[in-house]
């Protein structure tokens, strides 16, 4: 009764959790697809301001940005990948007149980091378009958590990384450029964090498999208790009762055999014994006593 009501019970709680995991990874896919739409979309609006657009968030990632200043420090972010091929972003600082720089990948370029082959950034004051990204972090996403990189190299574009490499402020986003500066290939913009089909997505994927998985093992359980129950009463139909357990299948032989082992039972086995040889047995001739003289 109770594994009965166990069943009942877990069954359709499984089922609704299993179901809840599995609408939240749909959840996660429908933004994925929404956010590499609306990043598509953000590159034929407008430009705006940089300042205008911060802080970065889901709804300003992706977003046109436009800003001026004149290019400072120049970095390469090693161990990026583009259309298959293994390459490097060429990152350049923009120290604009708000006294801080804003990071803009100008382009990739393929191969082996080279930095002979890095065209310079242009000079004078320019004015920057691209897409407006979050700081990257380090670890996820394919960005490389490794340190100890040679002077002129970051793994990261982030701003935490970068205030350590130069003596000014930083902003907390990036640029990538609509179009590749002295001929490198643009950079993509990428959806916002948490939008994508990232590990925390595939965990409710694998979440889903388990609750589902736990409905089949606790119907297999149920089946086999069952089966046992019903092996159980065909035995005690049969007179088959488990070792140690009284019944009359027990007691009955049981009882007969020690009667059979009794004291009386065995006097009354050694009578006809003694009648058989007393009826073989030849009786010796009686002389009669001999007459006196």
């Amino acid at each position: 009764m109770g594994i009965n009501v166990f069943l009942l019970l877990s069954i359709p709680f499984c089922i609704f959790m299993g179901s809840w995991q599995l609408g939240r990874f749909e959840a996660r896919v429908d933004d994925h697809r929404d956010a590499e739409a609306r990043v598509a979309s953000d590159q034929r609006e407008e430009a705006g301001p940089l300042d205008g657009l911060l802080p970065v968030t889901k709804a300003t990632s992706g977003k046109q940005a436009t800003a001026t200043g004149r290019y400072d420090t120049q970095l390469l972010v090693p161990d990026r990948r583009l259309d298959g091929k293994d390459g490097y972003y060429v990152l350049t600082l923009l120290h604009t007149d708000a006294g801080r720089a804003l990071p803009v990948v100008r382009g990739w370029l393929p191969g082996a980091l080279d930095p002979a082959e890095v065209p310079p950034a242009p000079t004078g004051e320019v004015t920057v378009t691209g897409a407006l990204q979050a700081s990257e972090t380090p670890g996820s996403n394919g960005v490389s958590a490794r340190g100890g990189l040679p002077d002129g190299q970051t793994a990261a574009i982030s701003s935490a990384s970068l205030v350590n490499l130069v003596e000014y402020d930083v902003y907390d986003a990036w640029v990538t450029l609509n179009d590749g500066d002295s001929g490198m290939k643009a950079v993509p913009a990428t959806a916002p964090g948490g939008t994508g089909l990232d590990l925390k997505a595939f965990q409710n994927l694998g979440y889903t498999a388990e609750w589902f998985a736990f409905v089949g093992f606790v119907i297999f359980m149920w089946f086999r208790l069952f089966r046992r129950e019903l092996e159980l009463a065909r035995d005690a139909e049969l007179g088959l009762a488990p070792e140690g357990t009284s019944g009359p299948s027990r007691s009955g032989p049981a009882r007969r055999r020690s009667d059979r082992s009794g004291p009386g039972r065995a006097g009354r086995g050694r009578l006809p014994s003694r009648s058989r040889r007393a009826r073989h047995t030849t009786a010796a001739p009686v002389t009669p006593p001999s007459a006196a003289p």
